[in-house]
């Protein structure tokens, strides 16, 4: 049985929105079981103000803040024990060497930066990425980890990226 919690870390471009609220969502519902960690790869060094309210409503209480990836790839790091990328534009860029050969997936979720509209508009596209990545954590949250081996928690966890996809799945 595993005593120390699982390391999670979430990229997406500019570390200001998705990969925060998953932060935000894995260390509020993980329990203890699990430490979530964002960054990107060119981090706008701002947090949105509506992923940051939603993480707040969510009890969330940690700052929190846009970083770039490289803070992971450095000696001292934590060691990852799984990269989740949720931004297509991660997904497709060469990352790192992470030490511990973390296993990796990609659970795309829609930007609700790039919503344009009514601040109404707004929320409601930070609300559905929100209850997207939710939704996602939950499933990673109930995967028996310490039961299954290291191909077996790289499919499954590639499986849950594609649940409530664009597509509809």
């Amino acid at each position: 049985m595993r005593t120390q919690p699982y390391n999670v870390l979430f990229l997406c471009t500019g570390n200001s929105a998705r990969s925060v609220m998953a932060e935000a969502i894995l260390n509020v519902l993980g329990e203890g079981r699990f430490k979530a960690f964002s960054a990107g790869s060119f981090p706008s060094g701002t947090v949105q103000p509506m992923a940051a309210e939603l993480a707040l409503l969510t009890g969330y209480a940690e700052p929190l803040r846009s970083k770039s990836w490289d803070e992971f790839a450095e000696p001292g790091a934590p060691e990852i024990d799984m990269v989740i990328t949720v931004c297509d534009n991660a997904a497709g860029e060469v990352c790192p060497v992470w030490p511990g050969h973390p296993v990796t997936a990609h659970w795309g979720v829609p930007d609700p930066v790039s919503v344009k509209g009514s601040e109404q508009v707004q929320r409601h596209a930070f609300t559905a990425a929100w209850m997207m990545l939710r939704q996602r954590i939950e499933l990673l949250l109930a995967l028996p980890l310490d039961k299954l081996d290291r191909l077996t928690v790289q499919q499954e966890l590639s499986a849950i990226g594609q649940l409530g996809g664009p597509d509809g799945r």
